[in-house]
């Protein structure tokens, strides 16, 4: 086709305006033809003449909210199970209002933070209410896509009834295995996580990255009034790319050399963990603990798929978001060029694409076997040519004569064994990645002080100790508490094992009322400031003489 486009060409005698737009259609057609068309380009025209528009191949930006799985844990903190009732802090005293997950009505579930709400009608997430002070009420949501996405635009938490006075939002890169933070906001930075109070807006190029706590979104500002927390993305863009972010090939090309600014944008995984709720004032009002509580009717995440500058078009296909991907890569996230495309080793895409950059789209093999992964055995031993498969974890390998077999040699990516298709001990293989996947093996991650040792199995669940419990063996079995380690419970409320009165602090030990101490408030407290003093003393100095005189009693009988 393409010949015959050039005779066409060739033989054709038009007036130089046509001659020009036909041009422009043949320059159009011709890639096509030749099978080297880019969908990360386009033609355009301008007063200089037709010519290509290249730009950097990632999908457009979605709202997130239709692809998020989301948990809320601890268990028991989402309301109205049991049915309770709730205050507002602008009318403490008149608690009407009620929480009941067997009402629809009353009901407020995880998924009412990312449903679609009626004009004027907030529906939201509610948790239980602060009703076991002074023991923390905490909540920590976390927010799964099964994919790498990277944000686009601020994230916003739209709270009800107040703002926390202290909480933390963090990311994970690996699907929730580990967590980083992300930004801490509260009413007193210092008191509550030892940091300096700072705004995102006051950051420059050198620490765009940075993560700091804010008070800007904590202080006590009515229920009615302001309701949203942000993650501060456009403002940390607009320090490359201008305060209206029109500049945005200037935040490109950072990214195209600072890996970590592109990782700071790039997660799998969010969690948000509040930690105290909006107090409505500077104290807790202990006789109206109904009106702590926390409340989220919204959850904005504005982000794209990652995949790595190698597709413009991302679709959710099977339960989970997956690239369309070009270039001759493949994988959820263009992660690794095809099979008969790996030639040399894969790159991620490029901001800067053709003609001052490249998109590094994979060659395809050579059909030499000089250029393919394999290794030939030495024709003075009489062997034969023997393949190099390592799955890509190696390009090295050795022959061992005497069991005439070809092994791969320094197998990377956590990997091990002949054909380096083994995970190495610590590790565990990751189902949903092929096994010439670099990211195949994943870390066991295993709790120092709650596993036996760092390996896992299959499934990637450690061997934990006495007491531990969880994938990592860093949660604890009932009747059990974490410290250094789970230990077991000193004491516990429903069994009343606090003596004379005391109560039972998180399993660890009995608080004590007045007069009384020891470990489970099983002895009295006498010393001069206690009424029972003399009491409690002449009870003891009886108790003595009456076994004295029981003891002399005896020793005369005999």
């Amino acid at each position: 086709m393409a010949h015959s486009l050039l005779l066409f060409w060739r033989n054709l005698v038009l007036a130089p305006a046509t001659m020009l737009h036909v041009a422009a259609i043949l320059l159009h057609c011709l890639p096509l033809a030749l099978g080297q068309y880019d969908i990360c380009k386009s033609w355009v025209t301008s007063d200089e003449g037709p010519s290509w528009e290249f730009y950097a191949c990632q999908p457009k930006p979605m709202i997130m909210k239709e692809y998020t799985m989301v948990k809320v844990d601890p268990p028991g903190i989402t309301c109205g199970d049991p049915p309770e009732r709730f205050c507002t802090h602008e009318n403490p005293y008149l608690c009407s209002d009620e929480c009941d997950a067997s009402n629809s009505d009353l009901a407020h579930p995880p998924s009412l933070m990312f449903d679609k709400e009626e004009e004027g009608l907030a529906t939201y997430w509610q948790s239980v209410t602060w009703r076991r002070y002074p023991e923390p009420l905490v909540a920590n949501i976390t927010l799964s896509w099964n994919k790498s996405i990277e944000l686009t635009d601020d994230i916003v938490v739209t709270f009800e009834y107040g703002r926390p006075t202290a909480m933390m939002l963090e990311k994970s890169l690996d699907y929730g295995r580990t967590w980083h933070p992300y930004q801490y906001y509260a009413d007193d930075c210092m008191e509550a996580f030892g940091m300096p109070s700072r705004k995102v807006r006051d950051l420059t190029a050198s620490n765009a990255n940075r993560v700091v706590c804010t008070e800007e979104y904590s202080r006590w500002a009515g229920s009615k009034k302001e309701k949203n927390v942000r993650f501060e993305v456009r403002d940390r863009f607009s320090i490359f790319a201008g305060p209206d972010l029109r500049k945005m090939e200037n935040l490109y090309t950072r990214m195209e050399s600072a890996k970590g600014l592109k990782d700071f944008f790039t997660l799998t995984d969010l969690r948000l963990r509040l930690l105290r709720p909006a107090l409505g004032g500077t104290y807790v009002q202990r006789e109206n603990l109904y009106k702590y509580f926390y409340a989220i009717s919204n959850f904005e995440v504005i982000a794209r798929c990652k995949c790595n500058l190698h597709a413009n078009a991302c679709n959710f296909r099977d339960g989970a978001l997956q690239c369309e991907c070009e270039h001759n890569t493949t994988g959820q996230d263009c992660g690794r060029c095809k099979k008969n495309f790996r030639s040399k080793s894969w790159r991620s895409g490029s901001y800067t694409p053709t003609p001052n950059g490249s998109p590094n789209a994979s060659p395809p093999k050579s059909s030499s076997p000089l250029e393919h992964s394999a290794v030939k055995v030495s024709e003075t031993l009489g062997k034969s040519v023997k393949d190099c498969e390592c799955y890509g974890h190696s390009n090295r390998c050795s022959y061992i004569d005497f069991l005439n077999v070809v092994t791969c040699v320094s197998c990377k990516h956590s990997t091990r064994g002949q054909h380096c298709q083994h995970c190495r001990l610590g590790y565990y293989r990751n189902i949903s990645a092929e096994l010439d996947d670099e990211n195949v093996c994943i870390e066991c991650n295993c709790n120092q002080l709650g596993s036996l040792h760092d390996r896992c199995n299959e499934t990637g669940y450690c061997e934990c100790r006495k007491g531990s419990i969880s994938p990592k063996c860093d949660d604890c079995l009932p009747g059990y508490h974490w410290r250094q380690g789970c230990q077991p419970n000193v004491c516990d409320d429903e069994l009343l094992i606090c003596q004379n009165g005391g109560t039972c602090h998180q399993g660890q030990r009995c608080i004590c009322p007045v007069g009384f101490k020891g470990a489970l408030c099983q002895d009295v407290k006498c010393d001069s400031s206690h009424r029972n003093c003399d009491s409690a003393s002449g009870a003891l100095a009886s108790s003595f003489f009456f076994l004295v005189f029981t003891l002399t009693l005896s020793v005369v009988d005999i």
